[in-house]
């Protein structure tokens, strides 16, 4: 499955624990927060100022087993 920028970050999270370090070194380390709740990838990302696209980029990659290259 493919994750989209749509997606809830807690939903993603759940599915795919892998992810945590991707949102983690992109700055969106509030995971258990309250917004991390009903926030799409694409409202967290903007929130935070992080470049959705690179973003997304990285969390497909680190699901697919190839990592993450801003993670390195």
């Amino acid at each position: 499955m493919l994750i989209t920028a749509k997606m809830s970050i807690l939903e993603v999270v759940q599915v795919y624990p892998q992810t945590v370090d991707v949102f983690t070194n992109y700055g969106m380390g509030c995971l258990g927060c309250s917004a991390a709740r009903f926030e799409n990838i694409e409202q967290g990302a903007a929130a935070h100022g992080i470049d959705l696209d690179a973003l997304m980029i990285d969390l497909n990659k680190v699901i697919d087993g190839k990592g993450c290259s801003f993670c390195d």
